[in-house]
């Protein structure tokens, strides 16, 4: 077996050109999918009936199961390493369909008008979306440490993945802004979701399909037994999975709770019109998708570690402008008057920003997670990735159905409109898109303020 193995790292021309399509492919479904229940998903429920502590706590609970299958699922796949095709192309390709059959089935309304009947179904639906975008996207994140052991190359996937999940994302936006005809109405959220469950489903096929040369043939984890207990404290001896891992749940956290907030502040505090936006997401996704490759770069030429501080340093500051942006006036058109377009330069200008720092809660954590796979000798690919996306969802799940309280403790009313909002709301949903975001970034740089300067180096790394 020893001989047959190959590092992508020696692949050439067509080959190697394969291996990043594929590679790019297989976070476009799943990140379509991430990025409509990151952007819509409690907005859709709270659409369809559900107080927003009810919302928050469907959110949240489908989030949480999607955490604890994901130890079982890196288990498993590590375990399929005698399969043919590798441990981990059999399960992208066996559940891409039946992932796209349920991601669309997400954005179903129920005929049922009780809230208590929608509540349990959207959660029933959600498990099951939720175990199928595991038993396809962990297998896949698992990959990017057992493709090859060259630091560059695994920048270089990474950077193929997020430009693959951000192109997705920036679909999903254009998507939803002309399928979505009504924020407010449940029922025009459906063809969003048929329209994405396809993509999902034909883009992870195509993955499987292109990586499956390679993953056939690629390194595979070494087989070992032991405890639940034994494998928590491997994680806890290992101190670069800890900071990656503390560096991760932060960003992402901060990520998240824009995201599902979004769409809240827009509207309601900034009073962006509906349709607009839903639209003026694409300045923030589209300046990730060019933060993505300046980071890239950066790190080529400095470090990982550096791309990181400049990119949080850019991300805070767009946080701590929101703070301070102006509403526009509702009385007058978005265009109409010199005060509303200084106002939306301002906040085009701050979502820029923030898209190019936020790049980094893409790319950094995943690039380093293989330096910290590295450390351990057995270097079990599967389970790690697969603790790190769980305490990732732990963390997330608990914000978003914390938020679902805090909106409703503080009298946001999904029945009223913007300009009768009371004053509670509107600071709370500010502080939710700028203040407590800034916070988590500031404290994901503290948490690498220790990472060895050999993590920074690009080249091969020794097995």
């Amino acid at each position: 077996m020893a001989a047959e193995l190959q590092d992508a790292a020696d692949l050439r021309g067509s080959a190697r050109q394969r291996l990043l399509w594929a590679y790019g492919l297989g976070d476009v479904g799943t990140g379509m999918g991430a990025a409509l229940i990151g952007f819509y998903l409690l907005r859709f429920y709270v659409a369809a009936g559900l107080p927003p502590w009810l919302a928050g706590l469907a959110y949240g609970v489908g989030r949480l199961w999607d955490a604890v299958n994901d130890p079982i699922v890196g288990w498993l796949s590590d375990k399929t390493s005698n399969h043919p095709w590798g441990p981990r192309v059999p399960w992208i390709l066996a559940s891409a369909v039946p992932l796209g059959v349920a991601m669309a089935a997400m954005w179903w309304l129920p005929p049922w008008s009780a809230s208590g009947i929608r509540f349990w179904i959207f959660l029933a639906v959600s498990v099951l979306a939720n175990s199928l975008y595991t038993c396809v996207n962990l297998p896949y994140t698992a990959l990017a440490a057992e493709l090859s052991s060259d630091v560059s190359l695994r920048t270089r996937l990474n950077t193929a993945r997020f430009t693959g999940s951000i192109l997705a994302t920036i679909t999903a936006a254009l998507l939803a802004g002309v399928l979505v005809q009504n924020l407010g109405d449940a029922r025009t959220y459906l063809p969003v979701g048929l329209v994405s469950g396809l993509i999902i489903a034909v883009t992870a096929l195509l993955c499987g399909w292109g990586l499956l040369p390679v993953a056939r043939r690629c390194r595979r984890p070494v087989s070992s037994r032991g405890t639940t207990r034994k494998l928590l404290q491997r994680v806890g001896r290992n101190g670069r999975f800890l900071m990656v891992l503390g560096l991760y749940l932060l960003l992402w956290c901060a990520l998240q709770l824009m995201q599902a907030v979004s769409l809240f502040f827009l509207p309601v505090v900034l009073q962006v019109p509906e349709g607009l936006s839903k639209l003026i997401l694409l300045p923030f996704l589209l300046s990730s998708l060019a933060g993505l490759w300046l980071w890239t770069a950066v790190a080529h030429r400095g470090g990982r570690i550096l791309a990181l501080r400049w990119g949080g340093s850019l991300w805070i500051g767009g946080c701590l402008l929101v703070m301070v942006l102006q509403p526009l006036d509702p009385n007058v058109a978005v265009l109409g008057s010199a005060a509303n377009g200084c106002r939306l330069a301002a906040l085009v200008f701050t979502i820029v920003l923030a898209g190019f720092g936020a790049s980094t809660a893409y790319l950094i954590p995943w690039s380093l997670l293989p330096d910290a796979i590295d450390a351990d000798p057995e270097k079990p690919a599967g389970q790690y990735s697969a603790w790190m996306v769980l305490a990732q969802k732990v963390c997330i799940s608990a914000v978003i159905a914390l938020l679902g309280v805090v909106l409703s403790a503080s009298g946001y009313n999904e029945a009223l409109n913007a300009a009768q909002q009371p004053g509670s709301a509107l600071l709370t949903i500010r502080f939710c898109m700028g203040l407590i975001p800034a916070v988590l970034i500031a404290l994901g740089l503290v948490v690498m303020r220790r990472w060895p300067a050999t993590g920074q180096l690009l080249g091969r790394q020794q097995a």
